[in-house]
C-alpha cells in the first residue's frame, strides 16, 4: 500500500497559520513531512507560530500579510515561491473571520468586511499561487468554509452568506483547473471547540442565554450525533487527507466536519 500522507519533497502554504486550526493544519502537513510557508495578520502571530514549529524540527517560513489586500498576498505567495525553488504544491485557506449580528443590525462595513476575509482572501491566493501548480500541473487546494455556509445560521448571515460563497466557488474552481490536476475541495467544520472562532460565539451565546460555558457547549453537543463538539485535530486530519495522494479523485466537494450534524 502506498504511504499517502507522505508528504516529502512537497510544498505547502497555509494562511490563518497563527490560529488553532491554521497552525495545526501546517504542523499536520510538517509531520508527513512538507516544508510550510505560513501567513497571517500580524507579524507576532506568525513569529510565535514559526517559533513553535521550528522547535518541533519542522522546516518552516513565514510572512504577515492582509488577506483582503491584493498587494500582500502576492507578496507572501512570491516569498514561498521563492523559499520553495519556484513551487507550491498545497494550498489551505484557512484565514476567516467571524461575526454575530441580527441582519437588521449588520452594517455595510460589517458586512463587507465578512466578505472581504472570507472570500476575497480565498481568492486573492488562488489567483496567484495556482500559475505554480498549473506549471508542474499537480496542485491540491483546500478552503474553508462552515457547516454555516451550507445550512445558514441565525445571527450569522453574512458569515453564512459568505461561507457559501467559498462553496461555490470551490466548486467553480474544480472544473476549471481539472485538466491541470488540481484538486480544489473545501472542508466545512462545525462547532469547533478551542477556536478563535467557537471562543467569539460561545461569548455572545453565554451573554445572551446567561448561562455558564459548560451549559452552552452542552446544549450545542446535545445536537450532535455523536454527542459532542469537533476538535481542532478532526479538522487538521480532515484537512491532511484532502491535502494527499489519497484524495486524488475527489474534487469539487464540500466535505462535513460536523459529527453527523446537517442543520446549525
Amino acid at each position: 500500500m502506498n504511504n499517502f500522507l507522505d508528504f516529502k519533497g512537497k510544498t505547502a502554504l497555509v494562511t490563518g497559520a497563527a490560529g488553532a486550526i491554521g497552525k495545526g493544519v501546517a504542523e499536520g502537513l510538517a509531520q508527513c513531512g512538507a516544508r510550510v510557508f505560513i501567513t497571517d495578520l500580524k507579524k507576532e502571530g506568525v513569529d510565535a507560530a514559526m517559533g513553535e514549529l521550528t522547535a518541533a524540527g519542522h522546516d518552516v517560513a513565514g510572512l504577515e500579510a492582509d488577506v483582503t489586500c491584493e498587494a500582500q498576498v502576492k507578496a507572501v505567495v512570491d516569498a514561498a515561491a521563492a523559499h520553495f525553488d519556484n513551487r507550491i504544491d498545497i494550498l489551505v485557506n484557512v484565514a476567516g473571520i467571524a461575526g454575530q449580528n441580527p441582519v437588521e443590525a449588520i452594517t455595510e462595513k460589517e458586512w463587507d468586511f465578512i466578505f472581504a476575509v472570507n472570500c476575497k482572501g480565498t481568492f486573492f491566493f488562488v489567483k496567484h499561487v495556482v500559475p505554480l501548480m498549473k506549471a508542474r500541473k499537480y496542485g491540491k487546494i483546500v478552503n474553508f468554509s462552515s457547516q454555516s455556509g451550507k445550512n445558514g445560521s441565525a445571527l450569522l448571515s453574512h458569515y453564512s452568506a459568505a461561507k457559501g460563497a467559498v462553496i461555490t466557488f470551490t466548486q467553480a474552481l474544480a472544473f476549471e483547473f481539472a485538466k491541470d490536476n488540481i484538486q480544489v475541495n473545501c472542508v466545512c467544520p462545525g462547532v469547533t471547540d478551542n477556536t478563535g472562532v467557537w471562543t467569539f460565539m460561545s461569548a455572545n451565546y453565554i451573554n445572551n442565554l446567561h448561562e455558564a460555558r459548560e451549559d452552552v457547549v452542552k446544549k450545542f453537543a446535545a445536537k450532535i450525533p455523536l454527542g459532542r463538539l469537533a476538535t481542532v485535530e478532526d479538522v487538521v486530519d480532515t484537512t491532511v487527507y484532502l491535502a494527499s495522494s489519497a484524495s486524488d479523485y475527489i474534487t469539487g466537494q464540500s466535505l462535513n466536519i460536523s459529527g453527523g450534524r446537517l442543520t446549525l
